[in-house]
């Protein structure tokens, strides 16, 4: 037998389904999760000892914990032991991986135990730099030119006296990357390959913090130094380098530079760095939503800049700043997660 509804009842029936299908709607909205995180494990970052590398591992931290509801942490050590460690899934993420520039990347990219997402950061460099006054002295602080036609490498046996070395004062000192980092390799055959070796003396600092103290002092001092390095950084930002000219970039010569065991290496620029997030296999394979996070990330390389000098001039520690850049670039990161992780993370940050 069917029961005719009175009006009032139609419409609380009514009322009733779009209450449940509005319930049912609220997990589909609320739905993205971290597969990995969700089975309790947390998410192990190399712990990166430069200054983009631990703000970068910090923002994605961020992300993940206040977004996902990660758990993370770091794991320290230099970057052919971290690279090694994703490969083997110790870690999951590699969050600055400049990626074909060692060895250890380059093995396990081809086994297909590691992977690179998204383009974390564009319109990077590296390279030989010496300080603007250097080349074009500064008036304001009675600096004269002490290398007027210094150009290119090619030039650097001209001025060794200018870089003079304090424990070899007949050689120049060139300023390497710390021992353990891909471009100390390369920078020390890049040595060999300018004719250099027998002019300067390759000085490796300890730690990513002895080299940006090295370079931050001579600058302050007016004292000529000659050092690698790259952009972004806070450093790039902040003060006038000129970068000296190299050979073009040559594949075949480069891989001469990335090959420890080559015996003859040639010079050639570094090629225009592709930077990625790096992943482990299982990692990549097991946790679709962060992954698709992370292929998504990116931070123009001008507001990186800003945000790695704020951080040094403010003396804020990696975490505090990746904090106030979420709050400050809204627009941004809302572009790498969907609206409901957008909304926890905007909720967390009150």
């Amino acid at each position: 037998m069917r029961h005719r509804l009175s009006v009032g009842s139609r419409h609380l029936l009514r009322a009733l389904c779009v209450a449940t299908l509005v319930t049912l709607a609220l997990p589909a909205a609320a739905q993205t999760r971290s597969s990995w995180c969700a089975g309790g494990k947390p998410v192990k970052f190399a712990g990166l000892t430069w200054e983009s590398g631990t703000f970068i591992t910090a923002l994605m931290r961020q992300v993940m914990e206040r977004g996902y509801g990660c758990t993370t942490e770091e794991i320290i050590g230099n970057s052919i032991t971290l690279e090694t460690a994703l490969s083997t899934n110790d870690i999951q993420v590699f969050a600055e991986e400049w990626v074909g520039r060692s060895d250890a990347w380059n093995k396990a990219a081809a086994a297909g135990k590691v992977k690179g997402v998204g383009k974390v950061i564009q319109g990077a460099a590296e390279g030989w730099y010496v300080p603007d006054f250097v080349v074009n002295g500064d008036a304001a602080r009675g600096i004269k030119p002490l290398a007027p036609t210094l150009n290119s490498v090619s030039d650097l046996p001209l001025y060794k006296n200018v870089f003079k070395d304090e424990e070899e004062p007949d050689k120049g000192r060139f300023l390497n990357c710390p021992s353990g980092w891909t471009c100390e390799g390369i920078n020390t055959r890049k040595l060999e390959a300018y004719k250099l070796a027998a002019s300067y003396v390759n000085f490796r600092p300890g730690t990513g913090a002895a080299l940006d103290a090295a370079v931050l002092s001579a600058v302050q001092r007016g004292k000529p130094i000659l050092f690698y390095y790259w952009t972004p950084t806070g450093l790039m930002g902040r003060y006038k380098f000129i970068r000296l000219h190299e050979p073009a970039y040559n594949e075949a010569c480069y891989k001469t530079l990335t090959d420890r065991n080559s015996a003859a290496p040639c010079g050639s620029s570094d090629p225009e760095p592709v930077i990625q997030a790096g992943v482990s296999r299982a990692f990549c394979d097991g946790d679709p939503a962060l992954v698709a996070m992370l292929g998504k990330f990116q931070v123009p390389i001008q507001l990186l800049n800003q945000a790695l000098g704020a951080m040094a001039d403010k003396k804020l520690g990696a975490t505090a700043a990746a904090k106030e850049f979420l709050k400050a670039n809204p627009a941004l990161w809302h572009q790498w997660v969907p609206d409901d992780v957008a909304a926890r993370i905007a909720r967390s940050l009150v």
